[in-house]
């Protein structure tokens, strides 16, 4: 089984824009404002489809029903969703205030957990931020604040750059500011609640849902003033949660060859910057592919240049 990579599906939001046309070479919906390009996604109203090879035109349900010892390997049950949501996230607005539920209670609330992790690719000069709350502001002080209008003076704001990257585990209240590229890698799970929309109103020109009940029974008010992780050169790993881990790998043409051999685990390999061939079959991985290496599957990558690349596994 070779190397998987699926049609991206193109998601319109109120604050994404045309930029994943000049940043990744899309070619998007005509008179869309796409934010969002689910590169991978097995849910029930959303499935990824095989783009190319012997497997094109196969949803990701399809081959694990059909194949899940040679995708996920021995015993996994096929029958249970993809566990990991891939996302390229175009923002030229800023997104909502919004928390997802974290485990122990998102079934009362009729959700799902979600943990992500972002990557900043790109950004404008002057992009930030907004992670978990400013030191101190107690959950009182917050709801007064949502009902003043003034939840921004709460929130923790801090300025990024390409290359940084930061863990949102489920319970950490986030935004993203305009002006980011960000590869999002998280739980297979849609579950957000919205607690502040800025005054803004949706596509349709009414204001957008709120979910301030569920966002203040979720919400980690201990989760003071979260940093984005130190990045160093090279190899470096950027998350090591329940749900998935996640490695950075910076390489130049003329390095050694990173294999990623098969009979590990399924892994998810992710092109940031550069480009990749993979010198058992030939494939050319670019800027902006995202791939399904299944369990049977070993790879050998080099770097036709400069290149940074993510690897996610354990999952």
């Amino acid at each position: 089984m070779e190397l998987l990579t699926f049609t991206p599906l193109y998601m319109e939001r109120v604050w994404g824009g045309r930029g994943l046309e000049a940043k990744l070479g899309r070619t998007l919906p005509k008179n869309k404002v796409i934010g969002e390009s689910w590169e991978l996604v097995d849910r029930k109203g959303e499935q990824s489809v095989v783009a190319s090879g012997p497997l094109a035109g196969k949803t990701i349900r399809e081959l694990l029903e059909s194949a899940a010892a040679d995708i996920l390997g021995p015993g996994r049950d096929g029958s249970q969703p993809f566990p990991i949501l891939i996302k390229w996230l175009d923002c030229q607005d800023r997104l909502s205030l919004q928390v997802h539920p974290p485990a122990e209670i998102a079934p009362s609330l009729g959700g799902e957990p979600k943990t992500e992790n972002w990557y900043i690719a790109e950004c404008d000069e002057g992009a930030s931020l907004i992670v978990g709350l400013k030191a101190g502001v107690t959950k009182e002080q917050f709801t007064q604040a949502l009902a003043d209008n003034k939840a921004e003076d709460c929130v923790h704001r801090f300025p990024v750059k390409a290359g940084d990257s930061i863990l949102v585990e489920s319970g950490r209240m986030h935004a993203i500011d305009a002006g980011n590229l960000i590869l999002e890698i998280q739980q297979n799970s849609d579950t957000t609640y919205r607690v502040y929309d800025w005054g803004r109103v949706g596509l349709d020109g009414a204001p957008r849902q709120l979910h301030i009940e569920e966002s203040l029974k979720s919400i980690d008010f201990t989760d003071y003033e979260p940093e984005t992780l130190k990045i160093v050169p090279g190899t470096q790993t950027l998350a090591d949660c329940k749900e998935f881990r996640i490695r950075k790998f910076e390489l130049q043409a003329g390095d050694a060859v990173l294999e990623l051999p098969a009979g590990e685990g399924p892994r998810l390999i992710h092109v940031v910057t550069g480009q990749l061939t993979d010198q058992q079959s030939g494939t050319i991985l670019s800027k902006g592919s995202n791939y399904l290496q299944p369990y049977v599957t070993g790879v050998s990558l080099s770097a036709d240049g400069p290149t940074t690349l993510l690897v996610t596994d354990q999952f």
